[in-house]
């Protein structure tokens, strides 16, 4: 199992957001391309809607975009997302796990995030990863593994 290097990012409700602080409980950290995209709000909404199961499981969930942070508080307002969104405009955290990615958009190459999940024990190492996946129904098939760590 691989640690996975400390790195902090500014948070909704302006607050900070550091990935050594979040040791003791495990963690769902969702890398998603935009706000206010279908894809995107349906992958957030799912997780939002099972968020209490996550938190009985003891874990925290957190999402991570390239947005602006006045985005990111609109977004969670719109629809009353009880996590943290994390602002990544300087790709600190996707450089680190690696999902920027060139992709096609309309006919055109883009760069961007690739739609990933990464669960992160209490320990602070990595358990699993999705990438590249289907928003619809993917934050149950996370809640499912997360209640394998027990």
């Amino acid at each position: 199992m691989t640690e996975v290097a400390d790195f902090t990012l500014p948070a909704t409700g302006g607050t900070t957001f550091q990935l050594a602080a979040a040791r003791g409980k495990h963690l769902v950290i969702y890398f998603y391309p935009k706000d206010n995209t279908p894809g995107c709000t349906l992958e957030s909404a799912q997780f939002r809607d099972l968020y209490s199961e996550f938190a009985q499981a003891g874990c925290e969930v957190v999402g991570i975009s390239r947005d602006s942070m006045k985005s990111h508080e609109n977004f969670k307002a719109k629809f009353t997302l009880p996590f943290a969104l994390l602002s990544d405009s300087e790709e600190v955290a996707c450089n680190l796990f690696g999902v920027i990615k060139q992709k096609m958009m309309y006919g055109k190459q883009v760069r961007g995030i690739e739609r990933s999940t990464f669960v992160i024990d209490r320990d602070g190492a990595l358990r699993r990863e999705w990438r590249g996946l289907k928003a619809d129904g993917h934050a149950a098939e996370v809640l499912e593994f997360v209640k394998t760590l027990g």
